[in-house]
């Protein structure tokens, strides 16, 4: 039997790199997660970096080109929900080896992930939506505000949102229209109970969706 791919998860949020962790645990004997990186380069040698996109939609490509530099990552691979043609387009010209969505089950996430391995560029379907209606339908993982009921994409403008990113903003980097991002964002806010940014930004901050320190450090 072959020795399991080793990888690296990478985002800014501990609770994202954890749950995505254990939804890949089962599948131990072919996926090795050796390194779970948040807010810091990668330290060990992987085959694949899987770069989670959860509130980190605008550093992902830039995040590409430097990984790729880093000579202890084989691959890279964005984990995302965005599949627009110029962004794909802009991902495999900076170097991924994959863009993988994030409908995926565990397992066709752990099989994408040995395509990616044996050689292959692998780009999962576009979901089947509209730009408008894009979906939000995954069970696996974890992220900061699931417990109080948020989708994962209504928590992740909720996170754009406390590190102070505009609705535009968000329009932008997501591939999202902008009455597609308000709609999330109002769902979002019954949920959580607010009614103005200010107070989302409050509740964000509390519920772990604060800005890193580097964040803070590049404004």
């Amino acid at each position: 039997m072959p020795a399991p791919i080793t990888i690296a998860i990478l985002n800014d949020y501990e609770l994202v790199v954890n749950g995505l962790r254990r939804m890949l645990l089962p599948f131990s004997d072919r996926v090795r997660v050796v390194e779970m990186s948040v807010r810091r380069p990668v330290s060990s040698p992987v085959d694949i970096a899987l770069f989670d996109s959860f509130g980190r939609d605008q550093e992902m490509l830039s995040s590409i080109k430097a990984l790729l530099a880093d000579h202890s990552v084989g691959r890279v691979a964005l984990y995302t929900w965005t599949f627009e043609p110029e962004f794909l387009s802009r991902a495999l010209q900076a170097g991924a080896s994959g863009v993988l969505s994030k409908t995926l089950s565990a397992g066709a996430l752990v099989a994408a992930l040995e395509q990616i391995h044996s050689g292959q560029r692998v780009i999962s379907p576009r979901p089947a939506a509209t730009r408008d209606t894009s979906p939000d339908t995954s069970s696996d993982g974890e992220w900061p505000g699931r417990a109080a009921g948020l989708t994962q994409r209504e928590a992740e403008m909720v996170a754009m949102i406390t590190r102070g990113h505009t609705n535009a903003e968000i329009a932008t980097t997501t591939y999202l229209s902008p009455n597609s991002v308000k709609s999330y964002i109002r769902s979002a806010y019954r949920k959580m109970g607010v009614e103005r940014r200010a107070q989302a930004v409050a509740w964000g901050i509390e519920h772990g969706m604060g800005a890193s320190q580097k964040d803070a450090n590049q404004r």
